[in-house]
């Protein structure tokens, strides 16, 4: 549990350099802000008291399953969401799909408030289901949500009594340092190669707690 707290507390700093850094692709994009950001907020809330209420043998249980899940919804994200489309587009209703975007990320929210672990995948698969946008640009609004989920479960967990403040700030540097350098390779390469790479190490980070 104290890992856990210290964790989502230490990487705040890495979610505001990684959507610093991706700032400028979010032109744009203003309407989804303000939409999903809520949606961030409320879920990271919820996740957070869900850890502190429930048992440390579910929260190690769910994990894996989660991560290879949301490595899956990545993976088929763009046949998904081309039925999506094609199915407002008959139905008139085209530009009403990114409103299904808000459950999504409520619930990825959930998780990241939960076990910050893989946060970033799931926010990028629930995205990437009900936008219509290139990989790099769905990224940037992919940071800014997770920046609003962490922080909201970081100033939950701050009063909680778990946080072990000297490992937190020492991540905290790494944490700021990866998430500026983080943000800004995602801007500049290819987004099938972006796409690749996100699956291939969620699918590793399942397999090491599958094994753990």
């Amino acid at each position: 549990m104290a890992a856990n707290v210290t964790n989502t507390v230490a990487l705040t700093p890495g979610y505001l350099g990684a959507t610093a850094a991706q700032w400028g692709d979010m032109k744009g994009q203003k309407r989804r802000l303000w939409m999903l950001i809520p949606a961030a907020i409320a879920g990271g809330l919820i996740g957070a008291v869900l850890l502190l209420s429930t048992s440390e043998e579910l929260f190690t249980e769910i994990v894996p399953w989660l991560i290879l899940l949301a490595a899956g919804l990545l993976a088929i994200q763009d046949r998904v969401r081309g039925w999506v489309l094609q199915r407002n587009q008959r139905a008139g209703r085209a530009q009403s799909s990114e409103m299904w975007a808000i459950p999504s990320v409520l619930l990825a929210a959930i998780y990241g408030g939960y076990f910050g672990a893989g946060l970033s995948v799931i926010v990028l698969a629930a995205l990437g289901l009900s936008l219509d946008d290139n990989l790099t640009r769905l990224n940037a609004l992919k940071q800014a949500i997770a920046f609003a989920t962490n922080v909201t479960a970081a100033i939950f967990f701050v009063f909680s009594g778990e946080v072990i403040w000297l490992a937190a700030l020492v991540m905290a540097v790494g944490a700021l340092i990866g998430g500026v350098l983080g943000g800004r390779m995602a801007g500049a390469i290819r987004p099938q190669t972006l796409r690749i790479t996100v699956i291939i190490v969620a699918v590793v980070v399942a397999i090491i707690y599958f094994v753990k």
